[in-house]
């Protein structure tokens, strides 16, 4: 069986994810063209972290997808599903004919992610559930023996969700040391800036009793450098607190006021493509 990735297997260079990174990119562009709208922004600012997940850290087999020994990468944050679409097709997990319909009625992939896709973990849409069944997949992992662990993004808009921070006590009570969190916080949510201030969010984890870590999520090595970290903790749940910029690649729309869901007027992909083209780092 092949392994695509684990964490004791990091061959690839940071240069090398931020090759991936922009593939990615390049993916999510490709897959929004021609639709006029969508979730782009948080796609593009989420790149990276996916890169460094799927890429350097997480055990899996591309031709098996529901291999029962790998580990389970949880996407709370559903309509995100552009960006994970992206990696899956990325690793040949879905085909190119197959993520051209994105979006689309009666497509496979639409924009909020459902369990029955090759690759997706949990069905998305609602908000603040995300943690809660990482956490069941973790404790459900050691009581079967299993050495995989479980990554579970979620966005700084959860944080705002009681359910997040009852999952939270759960894990460090139980003392999940094969999950890791990764809050992806960019500062918006559907209809602006962050209604309520989460702030400190790094100490508000560590209160609950998480190892954490806090980065800029756009920048390849510091995610590198906390995994890193967090990997040599196995006694209690990590956190690596991810700063994201939506839009990160795109300067047009990392200016756009309103990045939540992104409305492309007829003409205007074409100029953003080059953007992402000018400004691969």
């Amino acid at each position: 069986m092949t392994v695509i990735a684990t964490t004791t297997d990091h061959a690839l260079s940071t240069q090398q994810l931020r090759d991936k990174s922009y593939a990615l990119r390049q993916r999510m562009m490709n897959m929004a063209a021609d639709k006029g709208e969508g979730y782009i922004a948080q796609g593009l600012g989420i790149a990276d972290v996916l890169a460094v997940v799927y890429f350097r850290q997480l055990r899996f087999d591309a031709r098996n997808p529901e291999w029962a020994e790998r580990d389970r990468f949880v996407l709370s944050t559903g309509h995100y599903s552009v960006a994970l679409y992206a990696v899956l097709a990325e690793l040949g997990i879905l085909g190119d004919d197959e993520i051209a319909t994105y979006g689309l009625n009666g497509s496979a992939l639409p924009m909020s992610t459902f369990d029955e896709t090759p690759g997706v973990e949990i069905t998305g849409g609602s908000l603040g559930h995300g943690l809660g069944q990482g956490v069941g997949m973790a404790l459900g992992l050691r009581l079967d023996g299993s050495d995989a662990k479980v990554i579970v993004e979620l966005s700084d808009g959860e944080l705002q969700e009681g359910s997040t921070w009852e999952a939270a006590m759960s894990a460090a009570s139980f003392r999940c040391g094969n999950l890791t969190a990764l809050v992806d916080c960019n500062g918006i949510q559907a209809d602006g800036p962050m209604v309520l201030d989460m702030e400190p969010i790094a100490d508000k984890w560590a209160s609950f009793g998480w190892a954490v870590a806090e980065v800029n999520g756009n920048d390849i090595g510091e995610l590198c450098a906390a995994f890193d970290q967090l990997d040599a903790v196995t006694d209690r749940p990590k956190v690596i607190v991810a700063r994201t910029t939506p839009g990160y690649g795109v300067p047009t729309l990392v200016n756009r006021e309103r990045a939540h869901f992104v409305r492309v007027e007829p003409g205007e992909w074409a100029s953003l493509v080059k953007e992402l083209e000018n400004n691969r780092v």
